[in-house]
């Protein structure tokens, strides 16, 4: 159970947000038709990106430590050891979601009052081309963006909330950080920050809106 800290509303300064599973759908949904279309186990892929999270191939293009060319093959080789063949260019293919409306207004809303960053795991090749970036249609919404494959750091590496709040000129205790996966909210949570997992997109709003004290809708 992730231990969670809420500010009273004065001290919010910041709000901070993950991409893939928060300001749009998630990624694991794509990794889900990808794994019935393929007739693999469920959850083979969330398993495989789950083992040795911090060195796998996964990681390691994330933080652009390996080449495109080099993730696919050390990919397809990592999911062969667990007895099972994927195309690794497929599987990153699999991953376009859709943006949450209601997520991007909470967030235009935010940036009128607070500061706000957005700090994601990422691939450098799925933000290559302009037509097809999500991240594009999101600009100016925030005062701050870290991607782990410009950094060289990725969640849950605490380094990588450092540098968001130094960035966003605020202490981990002024920050609300939404994301969609508990490990990457534990480290933000011991820092000080107060952490929301986004579960559903809803239900995720209404507690950020109770946090930061003014309508989000």
């Amino acid at each position: 159970m992730i231990p969670l800290r809420f500010a009273t509303v004065s001290e919010i300064r910041a709000a901070l947000f993950d991409f893939g599973g928060v300001i749009s759908t998630s990624p694991f949904d794509g990794f889900a038709r990808y794994e019935r279309d393929h007739e693999l186990p469920e959850n083979f892929l969330r398993q495989l990106n789950a083992t040795n999270h911090d060195t796998n191939p996964w990681a390691r293009h994330e933080r652009n430590e390996l080449s495109f060319d080099d993730f696919c093959v050390a990919y397809e080789e990592e999911a062969l050891a667990l007895g099972h063949a994927i195309d690794a260019r497929e599987v990153l293919g699999s991953l376009s979601g859709a943006l949450r409306p209601e997520m991007l207004e909470a967030i235009r809303r935010c940036h009128e009052r607070l500061r706000t960053g957005l700090i994601t795991n990422n691939i450098a090749t799925m933000t290559d081309d302009p037509d097809n970036n999500m991240m594009t249609m999101v600009d100016g919404l925030f005062d701050v963006v870290i991607e782990s494959s410009k950094t060289g750091l990725r969640k849950p590496d605490p380094r990588i909330y450092e540098m968001a709040c130094t960035q966003l000129d605020v202490e981990p205790s002024d920050v609300v950080f939404l994301d969609d996966l508990g490990i990457n909210l534990k480290p933000a949570a011991a820092m000080g920050m107060t952490t929301i997992k986004v579960v559903d997109a809803t239900a995720a709003l209404a507690e950020l809106e109770k946090v930061v004290g003014f309508p989000l809708s």
